[in-house]
């Protein structure tokens, strides 16, 4: 269930000791898997990085109700990051669209956290 999908969802709370603990570990645990794909090389960091972004574009979308196919988004990412596949699928514009917003988020994200402006 998403929280969302919840009867009182906007009355939502949370404990922030609890939060920001979780929050440190998985940065750290972040850091840690960074590290080792800089070992690894820039195929399989590309790799990595293309299966990230499509499972957060085609999560990212179930939540709002839509239901995107996954080779499609793949491909779309793949094509915008310069990426060769082996098999290149017809890509719908909506998900073009979508891929587009997410991947322009994404860089305004990067850039803000980059500048330290990110809280």
């Amino acid at each position: 269930m998403w929280i969302h999908e919840k009867k009182d969802w906007p009355n939502f709370i949370w404990d922030d000791e609890t939060l920001a603990s979780l929050l440190a570990d998985a940065r750290h645990r972040q850091g840690r898997l960074l590290g080792k794909m800089e070992v690894l090389g820039f195929p399989i960091r590309q790799e990595a990085s293309l299966n990230i972004l499509t499972t957060d574009v085609v999560t990212s979308s179930a939540i709002e109700g839509e239901r995107l196919d996954t080779d499609e988004v793949r491909s779309s990412i793949a094509r915008r990051l310069g990426i060769p596949l082996l098999s290149d699928k017809h890509v719908g514009r909506d998900v073009e669209g979508i891929v587009e917003m997410m991947l322009d988020a994404d860089a305004k994200l990067r850039t803000t956290i980059d500048c330290g402006t990110f809280v």
